[in-house]
C-alpha cells in the first residue's frame, strides 16, 4: 500500500516488514497496533490516524491479499476464516512476542475477530471500528450481496472518483476473486450467526466505535454486536459515517488512546 507522502513507505502484505514502527514503540517488545482495512479499501484507509497512532507503539496497516498492491498468493482462499489465519501468523511474526491489539474497520473486524482465535494470550485488545452485525436477514443480504457484485464491477472506472473516498480507499484495487470471495464469505447465514459466537468468546477487553450516521452499519447493529463482548466499551462518533478517519479523525485517535492508556497499552 501507498504510504503518506511519498507513495512508497508503507509496506503491502506482499513485504515482510511493518508497515509503521515510529516512536517508542519501535524498539522491540511493546504493543503492536495492527489496523485491518475494510471490504475494497486498503491500508491507505489508515494514512489519516497512523502518525498519531504510531507515536506511544509499533503499528501495522498492511493491504490485505489481493487489496491494494499486495498480491494474494494462490493458495490462500479469499475467505474470513483464511484471512484470519492469515493476519494472525502475520501479526504474530511481526510482533515478536510483544503484545498485540488488533483494530478492524468494517469487513476487516470480522477478520479480526478470526484471527484473534490463533493469537491466544498474546492478543491484548479488540477494537472494531464501523463493524457489527450478527443478524441475519435473507432480503437484505441478497440484496447487499447483489450490490456488491455491482460495485466489484464498476469500481474502476466509477467507484475510484467519488469524492468521499478520495484519499481514503485509493484506487479500490482489489483483485475480483478476492472481492467476490470476501463478500460471498462474509454475508452467508452461517458466517453472520457465527459473529455473536467470535464475539462472546473474546478473552480480552474491546472498543467498539461507530458513526452515528453511518448509513453502511446501523449503530444498532454495532451495540447489538458489542453487547456479547464481556467488558465493552462503545463509544459513538457524533455525525461521522461509514468512514470517519477523515472528519472524525482527531477523535476517533483521542478516544483509542485513551482506551489503550486505561489497559496500558
Amino acid at each position: 500500500m501507498n504510504g503518506p507522502g511519498d507513495g512508497r513507505s508503507l509496506s503491502t502484505a506482499s513485504t515482510l516488514q511493518p508497515s509503521v514502527a515510529a516512536g517508542p514503540g519501535e524498539a522491540g517488545g511493546d504493543t503492536l497496533l495492527v489496523l485491518v482495512h475494510g471490504w475494497l479499501l486498503s491500508g491507505r484507509l489508515w494514512q489519516p490516524v497512523i502518525e498519531p497512532l504510531s507515536r506511544h507503539r509499533r503499528v501495522w496497516a498492511p493491504d490485505l491479499p489481493g487489496c491494494g498492491t499486495a498480491p494474494r498468493p494462490a493458495g490462500l482462499q479469499p475467505t474470513l476464516a483464511a484471512y484470519g489465519h492469515w493476519l494472525a501468523a502475520e501479526s504474530r511474526r511481526r510482533a515478536a512476542g510483544a503484545p498485540i491489539v488488533l483494530m478492524g474497520h468494517s469487513l476487516g473486524g470480522s477478520i479480526a475477530l478470526h484471527a484473534a482465535r490463533d493469537l491466544g494470550p498474546q492478543l491484548a485488545g479488540m477494537v472494531q471500528l464501523a463493524a457489527g452485525g450478527g443478524v441475519y436477514q435473507p432480503r437484505p443480504f441478497r440484496i447487499l450481496r447483489r450490490a456488491g457484485r455491482w460495485a466489484v464491477l464498476v469500481r474502476p472506472t466509477s467507484l475510484g472518483r467519488w469524492p468521499a473516498l478520495d484519499g481514503v480507499a485509493g484506487p479500490l484495487a482489489t483483485e475480483r476473486r478476492t472481492a467476490m470471495g470476501l463478500l460471498l464469505s462474509s454475508t452467508t447465514e452461517r458466517a453472520v450467526r457465527q459473529l455473536p459466537e467470535l464475539v462472546g468468546a473474546l478473552t480480552v477487553p474491546s472498543l467498539w466505535i461507530c458513526g452515528s450516521r453511518d448509513r453502511v452499519m446501523d449503530p444498532r447493529y454495532v451495540r447489538h454486536l458489542a453487547g456479547y463482548a464481556p467488558g465493552h466499551a462503545l463509544h459513538v462518533l457524533e455525525g461521522a459515517g461509514h468512514l470517519p478517519l477523515r472528519r472524525s479523525g482527531p477523535e476517533l485517535v483521542a478516544v483509542i488512546q485513551d482506551w489503550l492508556a486505561g489497559l496500558g497499552l
